[in-house]
């Protein structure tokens, strides 16, 4: 989106065609949209700022809810933004701390500033874009005085006054496009700028999961988090919104459930067991934060393999922590034999899973010719160093 575009956007007549609208959602719901404005005469350049804000309103309904009929977005703006719930529950670690007045710099389009404001924190929100800034002015404007905008560099922002601070950096090239992958050295405002303030006053640093974690200093909180079996950032938390005696934590969401895991360093693994009656695969949060050995004294549960995210147990065990398969048979791991051993017993619906092993498998899958009414897991992974082709059913 440039400055025409949200000047457009921005009208009576535009917001008034925007509420209309509705759900536009497939390219068919465009192309109607589309038409059907253009017979009523309106202009152009006004319909399709209209019919592309809708849609990505439509979109938007998976992290916002009833929320994103009313808000405005751009498209990097909501491929970055937080789960309003992510955010209500970041935001309750400011008011637990005690906090009053928080300061979100690279606000975004405003996600997680809203949830601040929408638990009753004072909010300066600051974007370094300009365009970005104005949609979270605009999404942010039910809350007053509550909630302000800026147009600054997070880096030139005064924090007098200030009692915390929520930071998400950039991690995409100029414009409104989709994010792309950058290097720690090139977000906005950079890692090692970020880091420096968080050793100097409370801060909640927002960053993908897959952050190498050499770069994460001593004397911080690290939390990684997965959300409806998708793990979605890691948060580093300093100051009083780091948790006394924790510097990893695992939380997984389901769903209105939360469950933690929380350790005050990577846990040891346990040692290895013979593949028993049920195979448990921990949580992507889990496995970054090195608690899996945690895990699996609490399962009461053993690794399958020396470095490899499985554990084994013969009871059955439900835990939001693992997910959780039942040991069919173990299978000849060549593909031939794999292939005539999955149509002997009629399975036609296949879910891989692979750790620890070569294996591409959407590759594979092709190659076994699957055929049947059944259904189940393979699991493909090693033990005692050698490949093994696990048939199992989810738990």
């Amino acid at each position: 989106m440039d400055h025409a575009e949200l000047a457009t956007l921005l009208t009576p007549q535009a917001l008034r065609l925007l509420d209309d609208l509705g759900p536009v959602d497939s390219t068919a719901d465009v192309a109607a949209a589309v038409s059907r404005l253009r017979a009523a005469g309106i202009a152009p350049e006004l319909v399709s700022a209209v019919v592309g804000q809708a849609r990505l309103r439509t979109r938007a309904g998976a992290k916002f809810g009833p929320f994103a009929a009313r808000m405005l977005f751009t498209r990097a703006g909501l491929e970055q933004a937080s789960r309003l719930s992510m955010a209500a529950r970041h935001a309750g670690r400011f008011r637990d701390a005690g906090v009053a007045r928080v300061a979100d710099l690279g606000c975004g389009i405003g996600g997680d500033a809203l949830g601040l404001a929408g638990i009753g924190l004072d909010v300066l929100a600051v974007d370094a874009d300009e365009v970005t800034a104005a949609i979270a002015a605009y999404n942010l404007a039910p809350f007053g005085g509550a909630a302000v905008v800026r147009h600054a560099r997070a880096e030139e922002t005064d924090l007098s006054g200030i009692d915390a601070v929520w930071l998400d950096p950039a991690r995409r090239s100029a414009g409104h496009g989709e994010t792309r992958r950058t290097r720690p050295e090139d977000w906005t405002p950079s890692l090692e700028w970020a880091l420096d303030l968080a050793a100097r006053m409370p801060v909640g640093i927002k960053l993908g999961p897959g952050l190498d974690r050499a770069a994460i200093p001593a004397g911080v909180e690290a939390q990684w988090i997965t959300v409806d079996g998708s793990t979605i950032e890691l948060v580093l938390w300093s100051g009083i919104l780091a948790r006394p005696g924790v510097s990893r934590a695992a939380l997984v969401v389901q769903g209105d459930a939360a469950h933690e895991l929380t350790a005050p360093a990577d846990a040891d693994d346990e040692p290895v067991r013979a593949l028993g009656a049920y195979v448990h695969e921990p949580a992507g949060s889990v496995i970054r934060a090195r608690l899996i050995g945690e895990v699996a004294r609490r399962l009461d549960a053993g690794m399958l393999a020396d470095g490899i995210a499985y554990l084994t147990s013969d009871a059955e065990l439900t835990s939001p922590l693992v997910q959780s398969f039942r040991v069919r048979e173990q299978l000849p791991f060549d593909v031939k034999r794999l292939g005539r051993a999955l149509r002997e017993r009629g399975i036609g619906t296949l879910e891989i899973k692979k750790r620890g092993v070569d294996v591409d498998p959407a590759a594979l899958r092709p190659k076994l010719k699957l055929a049947g009414d059944d259904s189940a897991t393979l699991l493909l992974t090693r033990v005692d160093g050698s490949r093994v082709a696990l048939l199992a059913d989810r738990v």
